[in-house]
């Protein structure tokens, strides 16, 4: 049975759409079946690999309202060998929409439930917001959350609120929800700023901090302009370098045995 992270942090601008397509992207390279679930209406990951959310025929929307099978709208990028259930702006209704739904914090869990023995890993990208979309995103996160973590100050004062909402998950619907890692992206290790939030969150989440730390970078920010990952758009990056050690790492702590890259 497939593993299912969902990536969250209400904070906008951390890295989670980054990380969702660049882990992806490598966890594919080393052999894993990888959908990437974009339930985001923002549609960032749609975007990421080349997929126009405003032609969007179907997606995460269809599939958490629309009744149709999620196994139906799940587009395959054959050069990348990587799956997106897509979102497009339609999504923005579904909060609203949800509302008066039964069992409406897990819709996506349940459109998800098919897909779980197709792939090895499935990431949900979910949205800066701590609303019903992330909450069906924590609520599908069978196997726990990964949380990207911008290296500035500002990106601590969410953390406490994150972790509440976590909290408040596990109390009331999901008592085995956990945090499978922290994600700590766009260091700069010139400034002590960098180096001082990475020992306040390893402070915050002991022994829950990967150790792979992804940097700021230039190619990595314009990768997405191009509907590709930084694996494919520079692979000799330093934040190619990096994803690629993470996806090792998660591999690795996951007890999936990975000889090398099968590229």
């Amino acid at each position: 049975m497939g593993r299912v992270y969902t990536l969250v942090n209400q904070k906008g601008g951390v890295g989670k759409t980054t990380t969702a397509i660049n882990l992806g992207a490598y966890l594919a390279q080393f052999g894993q079946r990888v959908l990437i679930v974009d339930a985001d209406p923002q549609a960032n990951a749609t975007s990421s690999l080349g997929v126009d959310k405003h032609v969007v025929k179907g997606g995460t929307y269809e599939a958490l309202l629309g009744g149709t099978p999620a196994a139906a709208l799940v587009l395959q990028n054959p050069r990348l060998k990587l799956a997106i259930l897509p979102s497009s702006p339609s999504l923005a209704g579904a909060e609203v929409e949800l509302v008066n739904e039964l069992s409406r914090e897990t819709k996506l869990k349940q459109a998800l439930a098919a897909l779980v023995e197709r792939y090895d890993y499935i990431l949900i990208d979910c949205p800066p917001s701590l609303g019903l979309l992330t909450v069906n995103g924590l609520m599908a996160a069978k196997d726990g959350v990964l949380i990207p973590v911008q290296c500035e100050y500002l990106a601590l004062e969410g953390l406490g609120e994150l972790t509440h909402t976590i909290q408040r998950v596990r109390t009331a619907l999901f008592p085995t929800l956990k945090v499978r890692g922290v994600i700590l992206t766009m260091f700069d290790g010139r400034t002590h700023l960098s180096q001082d939030v990475v020992a306040e969150v390893q402070k915050y989440f002991p022994e829950k901090v990967f150790e792979t730390i992804i940097p700021r970078s230039v190619r990595l920010a314009e990768a997405p302009s191009y509907g590709l990952p930084v694996s494919t758009y520079a692979p000799g990056s330093s934040a190619a370098r990096s994803y690629e050690a993470l996806a090792r790492e998660l591999l690795k702590t996951d007890g999936v045995v990975v000889l090398e890259s099968v590229e």
